[in-house]
């Protein structure tokens, strides 16, 4: 009996202790990397959102544990001088709070971000999407194209695949246990998991001085993003069948950029059929590059951007 109230005891204090972790680890993230933008109120759900420079309307759309720091790291400054860029914390991610506590749905984030859109002025924009942000814009393009000038599709995640879908993602979308195992990952990860994980998506480019300050860490290792995170990368494979029967419906001028060294987003599996499928789609492969191209890459996913702008009439 000592022994299982000693053991009851030990355990109540870790979890304490971690809950502990995890808030010391929140106010510091708070404190070193808070909002960049301002908030707008869509039927009264926050949405996080930075606009910066003047032209045509540019939205840029993150992928998986993103934020608007993805962008606003490097291309986005240098995009201001030429459209008036409107990015977008996706929710659950970043400091635009989650819609609900599971089952958010690409319907669900597009309708968002399109009645964001609105909301901060934007008008017919070109529309571009990276990685999870690719499956996003296409999904915009099949429900909104009224709302859309032209798309560009950078090493999005749009298709099926046959290798299934990553333990741990399985693991930290389930209800109970999910949330629990975020708490200990986000408490007691070792401080060199991030830059790990960042290396690995850059691969087999070299990960761009400054990134992973920029980006930061304490952000994308909170519970609740990792369990947002898991959520919807878990979600998609089920999700994307419906909206690729689509793809061949799309009307509006789509670019497609894609590294033939990404081993994320494979661009066999992804953006190759991508470009046979949507009409007038041109895909532009980048010899050697991995599946961050809008970093190493960005002078190509910047000539993709005005393409599709110029091919719009938007620029």
């Amino acid at each position: 009996m000592k022994l299982v109230v000693s053991l009851a005891l030990i355990l109540a204090l870790f979890a304490v202790w971690t809950m502990i972790r995890v808030e010391n680890h929140r106010l510091a993230a708070y404190r070193t990397h808070p909002p960049e933008g301002r908030f707008v109120q869509v039927d009264g759900h926050p949405v996080h959102v930075v606009q910066i420079g003047e032209g045509p309307d540019l939205v840029l759309i993150h992928g998986a544990s993103g934020s608007t720091r993805d962008w606003t790291f490097d291309i986005a400054p240098v995009l201001a001088d030429r459209y008036r860029v409107t990015i977008f914390d996706r929710p659950g991610l970043g400091y635009t709070p989650p819609l609900a506590s599971s089952g958010v749905t690409l319907d669900d984030q597009t309708d968002l971000l399109v009645a964001a859109s609105r909301a901060v002025g934007v008008e017919s924009p070109v529309v571009a999407g990276q990685s999870f942000g690719g499956a996003v814009l296409m999904n915009w393009a099949v429900r909104h194209s009224d709302y859309m000038a032209a798309a560009v599709d950078i090493s999005g995640a749009t298709h099926t695949w046959d290798t299934g879908r990553a333990l741990l993602y399985r693991i930290l979308a389930q209800p109970v246990v999910g949330p629990v195992l975020a708490h200990l990952i986000a408490a007691w990860l070792p401080e060199d998991y991030l830059e790990a994980q960042i290396e690995s998506v850059f691969a087999p480019n070299d990960p761009v001085p400054g990134y992973a300050d920029h980006i930061g860490a304490g952000i994308i290792l909170l519970p609740e993003q990792f369990v947002a995170n898991a959520q919807q990368r878990h979600a998609l494979l089920d999700q994307l069948p419906a909206q690729m029967a689509l793809y061949p419906q799309v009307d509006v001028p789509l670019e497609i950029i894609h590294g033939d060294a990404d081993t994320t987003v494979g661009l066999s599996i992804h953006s190759i059929p991508l470009s046979q499928e949507v009409p007038g789609a041109n895909l532009t492969v980048l010899p050697g590059v991995g599946h961050m191209p809008q970093h190493v890459a960005m002078d190509e996913v910047i000539a993709a951007i005005d393409r599709a702008a110029l091919r719009a009439g938007a620029k």
